[in-house]
């Protein structure tokens, strides 16, 4: 497992884990090891990065407003 991300607040992270949990991607929660932007880090396989990052990025457009 690898870090995969690092949220900035509680929003944040329920946010990551609803498209973790949706893609069926399996993660797990670590207290940062020293004081970082938020409070947890998301860690997954590293094989399943790739998709992970992929689908946050697709949520995150989905919330641009259209040009």
């Amino acid at each position: 497992m690898a870090v995969f991300y690092d949220p900035k607040d509680d929003w944040d992270l329920a946010r990551v884990k609803a498209v973790l949990d949706k893609a069926g991607i399996e993660y797990f929660l670590r207290r940062e090891p020293v004081q970082g932007i938020g409070t947890m880090q998301v860690h997954v396989a590293e094989e399943d990065i790739p998709l992970a990052e992929k689908l946050l990025r697709k949520e995150e457009l989905k919330k641009e407003p259209p040009r």
